[in-house]
């Protein structure tokens, strides 16, 4: 699938990609029925090294390459959807502590998180600051030998037994996106800190997101960075992330069109397999193109991700295009089963709803193409 991984990285996407198969597709339907918590899988998940794929050796991940990265992502969301959320939104708080902490920071909190023994959340999205994270209401005063921080978060996946929440918050009220600074708040330790029930989502539904609230005093070793940097932080983190729905997409797409195209040589119409009938074979060679371009997108980012150079454009080209195209793909693999696909017995009504949130969720479909517009015109 991928050709550009060492022989390391291609062992480890293949012990994933058995893992997938064998354990979290299994328990997907019923993970999704219960609504259960996808870190149910953690232990197993931490046990392979996955918690901390996107590390370095350094902070005892396992420090794979970002193509290597996004195949992983992609044979984990094509078993179980609800476990590639949860465990793509640990990344993006340890993301936020190896791009913006300082040493002291990274040392305390990376290692357990690599390990498993530590999830991490990421809280940037407000009830009024969704897709201007700039307009976030929430502030972070100077406090004693640290900060009172008071706002509230929503959609938080990870929440909930989280033992470290990346907070983004304003220092300066007055200066935009240049006064939001990022601070590591541990819930279990912090008085103030109140997270919700989670919500009752239509997919993705055991990648529990969670509303919160602060009123609670922050040292002022738990900021990342300088004041004022937490936005350029948040935004890189955020370029990351959104390579990572993309592997999520992907992955949805790709189990709905290996569904698809084994329903089409089994289901017999007129005493013949539907797969030999014109219109349907079109629908699978147009959803196997737009997969395969997606791909090509998505990986094109990841491939940037690790040379230093900015990828903003990238990796909104692949966001844009696998979340859409992936909508797409599993809507004609569930039209190719017909009544079936509809019901519950088969998973494709579940991809359905599982990828409906990537066209909105870590910036919409039309951020995207702000962001990419405004590439092209600066």
């Amino acid at each position: 699938m991928i050709g550009d991984l060492n022989s390391e990285e291609q062992a480890v996407i293949g012990q994933i990609e058995r893992f997938s198969s064998e354990v979290l597709e299994p328990a997907a339907a019923a993970l999704d029925a219960k609504g259960q918590f996808a870190t149910l899988h953690r232990p197993a998940l931490a046990e392979m090294g996955i918690m901390g794929m996107n590390l370095p050796e350094t902070y005892g991940g396992i420090g794979l390459s970002g193509p290597a990265l996004y195949g992983a992502v992609e044979s984990i969301a094509g078993a179980c959807g609800s476990t590639a959320s949860m465990l793509t939104a640990h990344f993006l708080a340890t993301d936020s502590l190896l791009l913006g902490g300082d040493e002291a920071l990274k040392q305390r909190f990376l290692p357990a998180a690599a390990a498993g023994e530590a999830l991490g959340a990421f809280a940037l999205t407000e009830p009024m600051a969704g897709s201007n994270p700039a307009d976030m209401r929430s502030t972070a005063a100077r406090e004693g030998d640290g900060y009172r921080l008071k706002g509230s978060k929503c959609f938080i996946s990870n929440a909930g037994d989280a033992d470290f929440i990346v907070v983004y918050a304003k220092t300066d009220s007055a200066a935009g996106a240049r006064g939001v600074s990022a601070f590591v708040v541990e819930p279990a330790k912090t008085a103030g800190v109140e997270i919700g029930k989670h919500e009752e989502t239509m997919g993705l539904r055991g990648g529990h997101v969670f509303p919160i609230s602060f009123d609670c005093h922050v040292p002022a070793e738990n900021r990342l960075g300088e004041e004022g940097t937490g936005f350029r932080t948040a935004m890189k983190v955020l370029d990351n992330g959104r390579i990572e729905v993309a592997a999520q997409a992907t992955g949805i797409a790709r189990a709905a069109l290996d569904a698809a195209v084994s329903y089409a040589k089994e289901r017999e119409v007129g005493g013949r397999p539907i797969g030999h009938y014109q219109g349907l074979q079109w629908m699978l060679a147009d959803s196997a193109t737009e997969l395969a371009a997606a791909r090509a997108l998505g990986l094109q980012a990841a491939r940037k991700r690790v040379t230093g150079e900015r990828y903003s454009s990238e990796s909104a080209f692949a966001k844009l295009f696998a979340s859409e195209a992936a909508w797409r793909i599993a809507d004609r693999a569930l039209q190719i089963h017909g009544g079936y696909g509809y019901t519950r017995d088969f998973p494709l009504e579940r991809y359905l709803r599982d990828l409906r949130i990537f066209r909105i969720y870590e910036g919409s479909s039309e951020i995207q193409r702000t962001i990419i517009a405004r590439e092209l015109l600066s």
